[in-house]
């Protein structure tokens, strides 16, 4: 067996800009519940979103235009407040765009290894 058959893709971890807003209600740290989290990922478009945050980040955080998904905005605006209400994702509101970014240190802090799964996840194509 190859010495890359169990690299795991890297997590890219952008420095935080000075001066953001405030993030929306999230919660803390100590109240991350596995279970919870689990329920949030289970959906295959969330773990894409998150997926995709974690390796191909342009930016600290990113509005929902720019996952480039094909959904109406109701679905979407329900996607990422279940990631954020889950402690998955952290929101902000710019003006009239909200943008997330993925809590890793908060994640690795209370489920280690959990976003190196997610980031090694690859949906299945038919």
């Amino acid at each position: 067996m190859s010495a890359t058959a169990h690299d795991v893709p890297v997590i890219k971890v952008l420095p935080e800009p000075e001066n953001l807003p405030e993030p929306l209600p999230e919660p803390a740290v100590e109240e991350l519940r596995l279970e919870t989290v689990l329920g949030a990922l289970s959906d295959p478009l969330r773990l894409t979103i998150v997926r995709k945050l974690l390796l191909e980040s342009e930016a600290f955080d990113h509005s929902c235009g720019w996952f480039g998904l094909d959904r109406p905005k109701s679905s979407l605006t329900h996607h990422f407040k279940a990631l954020r209400e889950a402690g998955v994702t952290r929101q902000r509101q710019y003006g009239l765009e909200r943008r997330s970014h993925v809590r890793v240190a908060d994640l690795n802090a209370r489920f280690p290894g959990l976003l190196d799964l997610v980031a090694a996840w690859a949906p299945d194509t038919p």
